[in-house]
């Protein structure tokens, strides 16, 4: 079992969502880490990652990867951050609602990168990726396929009065519905 593997089926074993790990320069071996939404975890109840949670996938991690022979000099366990990366379509799914921003890999109607709501378009295995922006005082929707980006992001939404991310896909289905858009 190669070192991927091995971290993957730890960290999903423990019941969280690994979004990326990566190997760095001198040994580094970055891996980084998200609740599942409605999971349960002994660190307590919440949608966000805590140092704790950080802290006991470190120790399980460091066991697995020597008893795997897994060769780093420094394990980082960290969340994936405020600005999240989008990589697969459960990820487009759970945070339909939300601002991304996204990057393409093919220049479209003059440039690559987009800002605005994610909309997912039909159901299941089938549904199509959108991004509702905005281009002057006019909506625009963009149609995207995951071939076609080559990365996307949350947008960070700092808020110090203590509203949540879960505030966000709320506010984004007003703003659609003001547009005329539809929010179920």
């Amino acid at each position: 079992m190669n070192w991927q593997q091995a971290v993957e089926r730890t960290v999903t074993g423990m019941g969280y969502e690994l979004v990326e790990c990566e190997r760095g320069p001198r040994g580094l071996l970055s891996v980084y880490i998200d609740r599942t939404p409605g999971a349960v975890y002994p660190t307590g109840p919440g949608e966000f990652v805590l140092v704790e949670d950080c802290e006991q996938v470190t120790r399980q991690l460091q066991r697995v990867l020597e008893v795997e022979g897994c060769d780093y000099a420094r394990l980082e366990v960290s969340s994936p951050g405020l600005d999240r990366p989008l990589r697969r379509m459960v990820d487009y799914q759970r945070f339909e609602g939300a601002e991304i921003d996204v990057t393409l890999r093919q220049v479209f109607q003059g440039r690559k990168k987009y800002r605005g709501i994610l909309r997912l378009a039909g159901e299941g295995p089938e549904a199509s990726l959108e991004l509702i922006f905005r281009e002057g005082k006019d909506e625009q929707v963009l149609g995207f396929t995951l071939d076609e980006v080559r990365e996307a992001r949350l947008v960070p939404v700092v808020d110090f009065k203590g509203r949540a991310r879960k505030d966000v896909p709320a506010a984004a289905g007003e703003a659609a519905q003001e547009s005329g858009g539809h929010e179920e």
